[in-house]
C-alpha cells in the first residue's frame, strides 16, 4: 500500500513543480500563449487534486500503526495545494484584469466594451459556479465509493461466515 502512496507522493511533486514554474510564467506572457498556459495549469490543478484523492484513499487501506504518519504527510500536501490555487488565481486575477483593460482600451465608456466586460464576469461566474458542481459532485461520488466498499467488505464477511456455518451444519448432520 505504501509504496502506491509513494509513487502519488512523486508524481504530486513533479506536478506541483510543473505548475509553480508555469503560474510564474503567467503575467510574463500575453495572447493566446498566456491563455493557453492558464488552461493547462487549470487542468494539471484538477490532476493535482485527483491525485490527493487517491492519496487520502490509499491513507485509508494503510494499517492504523502507520496511519497517523502519511496523514500528516496528506495534510501538508492539501496545504500545499492551497497555496498553488491561491497563487494561480492571483495570477489569474492579473490576467483578468490585463484582459478587462485590452478591451476597454482608451475608451471605457464604450457601451461595447462595457458589453464586453459583462460577458467576461458572467462567464467568470459561470465557472467559478460550475467548479463548485463539479466539486460537490466528486465529494458525492467519494462517498458513494466508501459506502460500495463497506457494502463490499460486509458481504465478504458475510459470505466467509456463511461457508463456516455450512461447515458446522454439515458436520452436526454427519454426528
Amino acid at each position: 500500500m505504501s509504496s502506491d502512496f509513494e509513487a502519488y507522493e512523486q508524481d504530486f511533486s513533479t506536478l506541483t513543480a510543473e505548475i509553480t514554474n508555469k503560474v510564474g510564467k503567467i503575467p510574463k506572457l500575453s495572447g493566446e500563449e498566456k491563455t493557453q498556459l492558464v488552461l493547462n495549469v487549470d487542468k494539471q490543478l484538477e490532476e493535482v487534486r485527483e491525485l490527493l484523492e487517491q492519496m487520502d484513499l490509499e491513507v485509508r487501506e494503510i494499517p492504523i500503526q502507520s496511519r497517523a504518519m502519511y496523514n500528516s504527510r496528506l495534510k501538508s500536501y492539501k496545504q500545499e495545494m492551497e497555496k498553488l490555487e491561491k497563487d494561480f488565481k492571483r495570477s489569474r486575477i492579473a490576467y483578468s484584469d490585463e484582459v478587462r483593460n485590452e478591451l476597454l482600451g482608451d475608451d471605457a465608456s464604450s457601451s461595447e466594451n462595457q458589453v464586453r466586460l459583462s460577458d467576461i464576469s458572467s462567464y467568470a461566474t459561470t465557472v467559478s459556479l460550475s467548479e463548485q458542481v463539479g466539486q460537490e459532485i466528486l465529494t458525492n461520488l467519494h462517498s458513494d465509493r466508501e459506502k460500495i466498499q463497506r457494502a463490499r467488505e460486509r458481504l465478504r464477511e458475510t459470505d466467509a461466515n456463511l461457508g463456516k456455518s455450512s461447515r458446522i451444519l454439515t458436520g452436526m448432520l454427519r454426528r
